[in-house]
């Protein structure tokens, strides 16, 4: 434990996400996802998220920004995340499995026009694939924030895709809620 291991670990930080800046395509993916997240508010539809523990987590956290506020006070956004609801999640993990707990609530839940942005390090969570795919099927758009690891079939099944430039597992999150939070505040800047 030292200063220099606080010191490297903030630079990897720093560094990550200047590599996002310094990535034309990756800003203008984000600015896309941005768009297509204030045309389903302004539509009257909802925006969904899913992802598995760390990602689980920023899908909660995301999900309040939208229904909360981010930094301006504006009307509620319409946002959930699929990961809240204990016992929709245990009963469909018992009844069904667990590959089918975020799925089964876009069946329920999801309507055409809608938003699931599903969240995964790898781009390989099999929940947040099944509820890709099943989104899809019923006209919802759906957005995939991921790292830069290779064959994540996240990145071949989404309409977007948001890679954080970075194999690295903390790395990753820590850019994923920065685009997370960036789009926050482009949707609400357009917001009333």
């Amino acid at each position: 434990m030292s200063l220099e291991t606080i010191k490297a670990t903030f630079q990897a930080s720093i560094d990550t996400k200047q590599a996002l800046i310094d990535d034309t395509t990756r800003l203008e993916a984000l600015l896309k996802v941005a768009r297509l997240a204030s045309s389903v508010i302004k539509a009257g539809k909802k925006i969904m998220l899913c992802g598995n523990g760390g990602s689980a987590a920023d899908s909660q956290h995301i999900a309040a920004e939208f229904i909360g506020r981010f930094e301006k006070e504006r009307t509620s956004m319409a946002a959930i995340a699929l990961t809240t609801d204990t016992s929709a999640l245990t009963a469909i993990g018992n009844d069904y499995g667990y590959e089918e707990v975020f799925s089964r609530q876009i069946e329920g839940l999801g309507q055409s026009g809608d938003l699931l942005i599903g969240i995964s390090t790898s781009g390989n969570s099999k929940n947040v694939v099944k509820a890709l795919g099943v989104a899809k099927k019923r006209g919802i758009s759906t957005v995939a924030l991921v790292g830069d690891r290779p064959n994540g079939v996240m990145q071949t099944i989404a309409d977007y895709v948001l890679v954080a430039p970075s194999v690295n597992t903390a790395r990753i999150q820590e850019c994923h809620i920065l685009m997370m939070h960036t789009i926050c505040q482009l949707v609400e800047s357009e917001s009333v």
